[in-house]
């Protein structure tokens, strides 16, 4: 049996000391350090050599060590986190904003502003080897080291996919997303921005392809018979919802809303799609007119039978019903025609 080497590691909050309370005492001793390297100097020069020496190196020591205390103070803004290793090891996380002492030793994580720093200083090379002006607003970096908790809106743009029937369409989505375990989103994968985008591409591809693009055929009240992309937009994007839900969860991700933005035929099929819906449209409102203009018909033959307003043999009925068909199914405007003699 293969051993599974991945760990998923567990959220650990860390209650860290007060930052303030902490850079007072590291100035404080900063400073005595270096009186005592200043008067490790003093001595050496009134030769009192043991004792000069003694301060000179206890004085240089205290500067580097609390040098290296500096190294700890850290600040956490509000709606942000700060996910800490020591050496190699997960060592904890803040969670709550303000200034804090921690081990100088640790070292923050996040790989979104890791790998968006890398791809910063990518461009810039690639614009200067090119001779090419940087575009400013091309690549975009988080200033912050920590793990931002906010909403925020992923544009996924637009991509081509196949609906259920096959035909080609264009799809666009904007996804509104926070991360809410910093801890997951940090070791379980390697890049949490890139691994959403990927699972929200992946996600509206699998989802759009279950479904067609509209539905013309409709029962007696005009409602739908099954989903479509157009006319279920709402219901179709808390579906894809839900399933871009179970594939973030493992990297500490929540899906707040998944709203689809963009929605058209392919530019290929487009025209032909175009007429096959006015096609469909046209036939659809024939078959209600047509519908309609029987049951008008038969009742307008009935009254006349039952008020006895005129007989009418079978010759005549026929006549009859195929004048009132043609003045009710045609979409122009009829043309009276009045007969001065006998209807015989």
């Amino acid at each position: 049996m293969e051993k599974n080497l991945h760990e998923n590691v567990v959220q650990r909050e860390l209650k860290p000391m007060n930052g303030m309370l902490m850079l007072i005492l590291v100035s404080l001793g900063l400073l005595a350090s270096i009186a005592l390297v200043i008067g490790g100097g003093i001595c050496l020069d009134n030769y009192m050599g043991v004792i000069g020496a003694i301060l000179l190196i206890a004085g240089v020591l205290g500067i580097i060590a609390f040098s290296i205390l500096y190294a700890g103070l850290r600040v956490v803004g509000p709606n942000e986190a700060l996910v800490l290793t020591l050496f190699g090891n997960y060592y904890g996380t803040i969670l709550k904003q303000g200034f804090y002492f921690v081990n100088p030793f640790s070292v923050y994580n996040n790989p979104a502003y890791q790998n968006a720093v890398a791809e910063a200083k990518q461009a810039a090379a690639e614009a200067a080897a090119g001779g090419k002006k940087q575009n400013g607003g091309t690549v975009k970096v988080n200033a912050k080291k920590t793990v931002s908790l906010k909403n925020i809106t992923l544009n996924n743009g637009v991509q081509k996919v196949n609906d259920v029937m096959g035909n080609p369409i264009v799809i666009g989505a904007v996804v509104i997303w926070r991360v809410v375990d910093p801890t997951k989103a940090v070791f379980n994968v390697e890049d949490y921005t890139e691994f959403l985008s990927i699972q929200t591409d992946s996600t509206i591809r699998n989802i759009a392809r279950m479904y067609p693009y509209d539905v013309m055929d409709t029962d007696g009240d005009g409602v739908q018979d099954e989903k479509s992309l157009r006319g279920s937009a709402q219901e179709i994007a808390e579906t894809m919802k839900n399933e871009l839900n179970k594939k973030v969860e493992f990297a500490g991700l929540m899906i707040e809303e998944v709203r689809i933005t963009h929605l058209a035929y392919s530019e290929e099929i487009a025209a032909a799609m175009l007429k096959r819906q006015q096609a469909e449209a046209v036939i659809a409102a024939r078959s209600k007119i047509v519908e309609g203009a029987v049951g008008m018909v038969k009742m307008a033959i009935d009254k006349l039978g039952e008020e006895e307003v005129v007989y009418l043999d079978e010759e005549r009925k026929a006549a009859m019903v195929s004048n009132l068909m043609v003045v009710l199914c045609s979409d122009k405007d009829t043309q009276p025609i009045v007969n001065s003699g006998s209807i015989y």
